[in-house]
């Protein structure tokens, strides 16, 4: 995609689409001021007669437009005026898109980049509507036959500035968002496609792919009898009962010397039937999604390495199957994990924590600055917060802070969630170290505190993601986040936000 900014005037500017906005009780944006002033009031005209509506994400789309050089003139609704701020922006865009999905469309003038959202700098304004053309233009169609529906042909976005010193500001988001996407629509990839493809050695192979010719990106995975060496009896206790074998997979990106890395660890259980606590048979078909934890920090190192931030930024993924046979673990045994703690497994179907805790201890291998994990790990998490926040553990409260204002300015939005020993109580088991489940009460916070025992000493963090990783229903699959949260953070901590 190619992107440029203009001073130009709505009206003023040759391109297939100039998407304008407007705000209830007939009042107009910046660019549909213009075009209305171009076209001697239409715009107000359409209004009055109902012909087009100010509700946020309505469009209409007008061809030959008389007085504006575009082809067509996209009317988007941006609501109340004084409620405008990045979720409406990024909504008005995505609507917008779609609207065009028919149309020829190669170039778009995007004039809402001049409108007073609250939160949006011309960097945010140009980073928002990258990343949310992006989310409107992916297509996860690869896995059907048969001819497929021509996508738009977008290949040019310009967005509308208030002054020629706004320039660097907006191309710096629109590259930045460019990125991001990218990594978003990898990571909706790796979550869409289906467990019989994309298994654990599938999940190696992409990682491999995307640091081939990256002078600054390397791969290397571990297999399982490297990783039985290292003592790993937890993380393989979870691949016992699969054909598949289980991977530990190593990204390394060094874009900054010397400096200690950031480290993100994904959960990557590529399908998860419960094991011998089998899941119950509705809806099963979406555990494929288990691993959107891996799928999400891949995507993030994908979007980092594009953007080629000066940071060093680690992404280790535990990829496994968890799956019933004779060979699985059971209800009632004890495995001995890479720290040395023992794990009596009182349900299998709680594993994501069982491969992440060896993935945590594994990591201090590599002096982090910060770890950070992220895991569809508890249906609780999705009882707490909906599927709009994910959760946001930390025992920092300086990172936990980080990840809350990186969520909020990149719209991919966590909440802060407590820890403590009172919790932690309810792990204790009468037989090993630690029960790999807390009780009913509580479920994401014992969780957290389950990872948080093999976490002394690093500043860390954990994310569950399960109530935002995917959608169900008509709209089912991967959703991408928290890429951009976690890329967010990266940015700020590599100082490459204006």
């Amino acid at each position: 995609m190619k992107y440029f900014t203009t001073t130009s005037k709505a009206s003023r500017r040759a391109s297939d689409c100039v998407i304008v906005g407007i705000y209830n009780r007939g009042k107009l944006g910046i660019g549909a001021t213009d075009i209305d002033t171009a076209s001697k009031g239409l715009v107000r005209s359409l209004i009055k007669s109902g012909d087009i509506s100010a509700e946020a994400g309505r469009v209409a789309v007008l061809p030959d437009v008389p007085g504006v050089k575009a082809k067509r003139v996209a009317i988007v609704g941006l609501g109340k005026s004084d409620s405008l701020d990045a979720i409406v922006m990024r909504k008005a865009v995505a609507a917008t898109i779609k609207a065009l999905a028919d149309t020829k469309t190669r170039q778009i003038l995007n004039t809402l980049t001049l409108e007073p959202a609250k939160g949006c700098n011309p960097y945010y304004h140009a980073r928002h509507s990258v990343e949310a053309i992006g989310d409107a233009l992916y297509r996860f169609d690869q896995m059907k036959s048969g001819r497929k529906k021509a996508p738009l042909p977008l290949s040019t976005i310009g967005h509308s500035i208030a002054k020629r010193g706004d320039a660097r500001q907006s191309m710096l988001g629109a590259d930045h968002g460019d990125a991001i996407a990218n990594g978003v629509a990898v990571a909706k990839d790796l979550g869409n496609l289906p467990p019989n493809v994309c298994t654990p050695s599938y999940l190696g192979r992409v990682a491999k792919k995307l640091s081939s010719g990256n002078g600054k990106l390397s791969t290397r995975i571990l297999n399982e009898a490297e990783m039985k060496k290292l003592g790993m009896g937890s993380l393989l206790s979870v691949t016992a009962g699969a054909v598949e074998p289980g991977k530990l997979i190593i990204m390394q990106y060094k874009g900054a010397g010397s400096d200690k890395p950031v480290v993100l660890v994904g959960k990557g259980v590529t399908f998860d039937t419960g094991g011998i606590s089998l899941k119950p048979g509705l809806g099963m078909d979406e555990m494929k999604f288990d691993m959107c934890g891996a799928a999400s920090v891949i995507g993030t190192m994908a979007a980092i390495s594009r953007m080629k931030l000066p940071i060093n930024l680690t992404v280790v993924v535990p990829a496994v199957e968890n799956m019933p046979s004779g060979t699985a673990t059971r209800p009632g045994d004890i495995v001995k994990s890479m720290s040395g703690q023992t794990i009596e497994v009182l349900n299998t179907d709680a594993e994501g924590r069982l491969i992440l805790c060896d993935a945590l201890t594994y990591v201090r291998r590599f002096k982090p600055a910060a770890v950070i994990d992220v895991a569809t790990l508890t249906g609780a998490c999705v009882v707490a917060l909906g599927h709009h926040r994910c959760a946001i553990y930390a025992n920092d409260d300086k990172l936990q802070a980080e990840l809350f204002t990186a969520g909020d300015n990149s719209e991919d939005i966590g909440w802060p969630m407590p820890m403590g020993e009172q919790y932690a109580a309810q792990l204790k088991s009468n037989f090993a170290d630690i029960a790999n489940i807390g009780g009913p009460g509580g479920g994401s916070v014992t969780a957290a505190c389950f990872l948080g025992k093999f976490t002394d000493g690093m500043s860390w963090a954990h994310l569950d993601i399960a109530g935002v990783a995917w959608k169900s229903g008509a709209q089912k699959g991967g959703t991408g986040r928290p890429v951009p949260m976690l890329s967010e953070f990266l940015l700020s901590r590599a100082g490459a936000l204006p």
